[in-house]
């Protein structure tokens, strides 16, 4: 099992930033991808941005050039960073950890979602 914590959330201010953090326990070696994911209201989920153990990285369109997303190996500890905030990126923002378990087959885990708000 892996769990995952997540913090940083908040209201922030349209053009505003924020750091989220997203701290992993339990089985976390071998072979892996962590990502951030966000769900606006309505929406289906989807990726915002995802790095590997090798640390490369793929971005949502949406947010490349204004979000950062980096790993702590050594701190298990996953970053985001967001600036130029826009309303648009309001959603809960989910960590994930994904495990592969042998050819491309994988197992998800995710935290529990953090709430960002964008808005004057």
């Amino acid at each position: 099992q892996v769990q995952l914590v997540e913090s940083g959330g908040g209201l922030v201010q349209p053009g505003g930033s924020l750091r989220l953090s997203c701290a992993a326990s339990g089985f976390i070696g071998g072979p892996s991808a962590m990502g951030w994911y966000r769900q606006a209201p309505g929406a289906e989920r989807e990726l915002v941005a995802l790095i590997t153990t090798t640390a490369s990285t793929n971005y949502a369109d949406s947010v490349k050039g204004r979000f950062t997303i980096r790993r702590d190996g050594a701190k298990n500890a996953l970053y985001l960073e967001m600036n130029s905030l826009q309303p648009e990126d309001t959603a809960v923002y989910y960590c994930n950890f994904r495990k592969y378990v042998g050819g491309t087959n994988y197992r998800d885990y995710w935290g529990q979602g953090t709430q960002i708000t964008v808005s004057s």
